[in-house]
């Protein structure tokens, strides 16, 4: 499931990049693939391997793990897991960094590999034939940044539609939205009001900062970008957020901001069986492929569907696709291992039959074009969902920058006063945003901190 990453942004940027410069850099920070250390004759070695996933999640990872080691004898790998990007970053610094490390935050890629903290994986890929092409374009591009290409995607979040049956038939709808018009008037039908006027069952909740509401998550459903060929933030010169805003606050409006943030504070926690959608309390609601795990073992008489989320009204086209994001792993810039650690992660990477366990245990969607047709992924129509929007040639993903997340949270800030009332200028507030991308993107580029 997707975690709520440390957002490093432009910091993260500035301290690799002095890191990197006490360290050395240039063609010592490329990968070591010479040729002799090929395949399952690399020599033995005990490496370390850090991951995010904790509890349940970490015992299917050591798993899959475990099967690389059978392959493997030679190599035995530690697993430690529930580790930040803040940890791994302080871990390079310190020089005790793993071997293999694996982020929740592909925004942070660019930071990755413009530093040289994580190793140009190029020379490994050529020497053992892994091509790029066996990711889906959306993958190749948030492992890579400026010709450098230093993690490759193990699993992938992608975002949909969730919508519950039982309440669609009572209203008298059989299917799910695809328009965004559609949308609105199901989630107006869908919503049920307490005798005192306060909301019981809610359509559809447009709130940002509520569950999984995020601006760029919703960005490709209106074929928005967030920059342009120049690298310059357009998020008041494409026309697709001003309309993304005003239909959120259309509908906020509708239902009165104030009724949706109280009925918020009863929603339940995201993450636990009081989630609102699981109890019946919301209609419909985005979430990522995850969500289909969590009702399985929460809730499993609920009688939900998924569906791709729908598009603007204008951009039939792009039903069918979605955001999406994922974890990369790559191989700090400091392992004593290099060619023992390139042999697990081009494993966790590209090994059809690794990624399809993964995706059994943690029921997120695996990373090579072959894997998402794999006999080995158990089948759920539910699930089956998000492998057809990963694998769509329209989902998206967000830009690749030395500001990480900066970007993505400096937009946030701004649509948290737009939806409660706070702008009365669209377009201008938009203009102000830009304003300030642009100008932390021009200080990560020059090393400076803003």
């Amino acid at each position: 499931m997707k975690r709520a990453a440390t957002a490093l942004s432009v910091l993260l940027t500035v301290f690799l990049t002095v890191l990197a410069a006490g360290c050395g850099g240039g063609d010592s920070d490329k990968s070591t693939a010479t040729g002799t250390a090929t395949g399952k004759s690399v020599e033995a070695a005990d490496i370390t391997l850090w991951v995010g996933f904790s509890a349940r999640e970490l015992g299917v990872f050591k798993d899959v793990v475990a099967d690389f080691e059978k392959e493997y004898p030679q190599i035995h790998v530690k697993v430690v897991g529930n580790i930040s990007d803040d940890k791994i970053v302080t871990a390079i610094r310190g020089g005790n960094a793993p071997d293999v490390a694996q982020s929740f935050s592909s925004d942070n890629t660019g930071a990755f590999c413009s530093t040289g903290a994580w190793i140009d994986l190029g020379d490994y890929m050529e020497r053992d034939g892994v091509d790029p092409s066996v990711f889906p374009e959306v993958s190749q591009y948030y492992t890579e940044y400026d010709g450098k290409r230093c993690a490759l995607p193990v699993l992938a979040d992608t975002y949909g539609l969730y919508y519950n049956k039982d309440l669609f038939a009572k209203a008298g709808l059989s299917g799910p939205p695809k328009t965004i018009s559609e949308l609105t008037e199901y989630a107006k039908k869908l919503t049920e009001k307490n005798p005192d006027g306060s909301l019981k069952v809610v359509g559809f909740d447009p709130i940002s900062g509520f569950y999984e509401n995020a601006a760029a998550h919703y960005g490709p459903s209106w074929g928005a970008k967030w920059i342009d060929d120049e690298g310059k933030s357009t998020l008041s010169t494409d026309p697709g957020w001003a309309k993304y805003l005003q239909w959120k606050k259309d509908l906020i409006d509708w239902y009165g901001y104030d009724n949706l943030v109280k009925f918020q504070t009863g929603a339940g926690d995201e993450f636990s069986p009081s989630n609102a959608f699981e109890r019946g309390k919301l209609a419909m609601n985005m979430d990522g492929e995850w969500r289909v795990a969590f009702i399985e073992n929460e809730t499993p008489d609920l009688n939900y569907a998924t569906a791709p989320f729908p598009v603007a009204d204008e951009s039939p086209d792009l039903y069918g696709a979605g955001y999406v994001t994922g974890s990369i792993v790559g191989i700090p810039k400091t392992s004593d291992h290099k060619d023992q650690a390139w042999e697990l992660l081009k494993y966790l990477a590209t090994d059809d039959h690794a990624l399809a366990t993964l995706s059994n245990g943690i029921r997120n969607v695996p990373t090579t074009t072959s894997s998402l047709t794999s006999d080995e992924l158990e089948p759920d129509p539910n699930f089956a969902t998000f492998l057809d929007v990963f694998g769509n040639e329209n989902s998206s993903t967000t830009p690749i920058t030395l500001v990480g997340a900066a970007n993505q949270e400096l937009f946030e800030a701004f649509v948290a006063k737009w939806q409660a009332g706070r702008i009365s200028d669209l377009q201008a507030g938009l203009a102000n945003v830009d304003e300030q991308i642009d100008a932390q993107l021009e200080n990560a580029a020059g090393g400076q901190v803003p």
